[in-house]
């Protein structure tokens, strides 16, 4: 349990008025039974996280680097939710409540899913939710084992986890990122294997898929896609004479939050498991 001297009265009573301005630590919010108050870009929910569904009656706070104040102020948090990407804005919102910054997706030399194990061992201290804590991690290690042995005769697959940000340009994921490390965990591996940075991804021409040279590589390509984007590829000759393009290789996978946490490495398990079952 944290320290009483960390906790408002209403974080100490089990009751927490929460407020996120990140989607994958509104999610670890519910992972952890707790429903935030308020969250930013509310609207975009149901199109970049899907589960675990936002209960009904939460706020909409804005954009996350211009949140409503006045609603911000209306809600009376006893606690804001920011990561590094806002920095900028903590010193506005510490004259609402008490801010926690909380380091996830950002590379700062640990696996990214250690860091949101971390984060989420954190944020469960602050709000009296260790037990909670402890059975989503739980939940999560059990899935992974379970995604691994039905993976078993699949294990080394190889997979290209992409994000179409155009009709001309994709967004790859790899090593260091979330989802990387889930696809070790789970006995798969990753077909790019060039560098992408502190955030886990490079934003490539389409013509750089050439370079994935595995014969057996599928191309995993992550709703929401721009609309009108297979459309506009099935007409490009060079998206056609791609090898890792060809119809057979390439599976439309539901939306999973790249940027998320523990709820959204579960998500992507599943749905990745499902996926190369699908394709035995």
């Amino acid at each position: 349990m944290a320290p009483a001297a960390l906790l408002t009265p209403a974080l100490a009573a089990g009751a927490p008025r929460v407020v996120s301005l990140d989607y994958g630590l509104a999610s670890t919010l519910l992972g952890l039974a707790v429903t935030p108050v308020g969250i930013s870009e509310l609207s975009g929910w149901r199109d970049w996280v899907v589960e675990p569904a936002m209960p009904p009656k939460v706020a909409e706070l804005g954009i996350s680097t211009e949140p409503n104040l006045e609603i911000l102020s209306a809600l009376a948090p006893d606690l804001i939710l920011v990561t590094p990407w806002l920095d900028a804005q903590i010193p506005r919102l510490t004259q609402f409540a008490p801010v926690l910054r909380l380091e996830t997706f950002i590379w700062t030399g640990r696996p990214i899913l250690d860091a949101c194990i971390a984060a989420t061992q954190t944020l469960a201290a602050r709000i009296g939710r260790e037990a909670e804590a402890r059975h989503l991690l739980a939940d999560m290690e059990a899935l992974f084992a379970d995604c691994r042995a039905r993976l078993a005769r699949h294990a080394g697959r190889a997979v290209v986890l992409a994000h179409f940000w155009d009709a001309r340009h994709v967004r790859i994921s790899a090593d260091p990122s979330l989802f990387n490390d889930v696809l070790l965990r789970i006995g798969l591996r990753n077909a790019w294997t060039e560098p992408t940075g502190n955030w886990g991804f490079q934003t490539l021409p389409v013509e750089a898929l050439s370079r994935v040279t595995d014969p057996g590589a599928m191309l995993l390509v992550f709703d929401p896609l721009p609309p009108g984007t297979f459309e506009t590829l099935d007409r490009s000759p060079l998206w056609r004479a791609l090898p890792l393009a060809q119809p057979e290789r390439i599976r439309r996978m539901p939306p999973v939050l790249l940027l998320g946490m523990v709820n959204e490495a579960m998500r992507f398990a599943r749905l990745v498991t499902e996926a190369v079952e699908a394709d035995a």
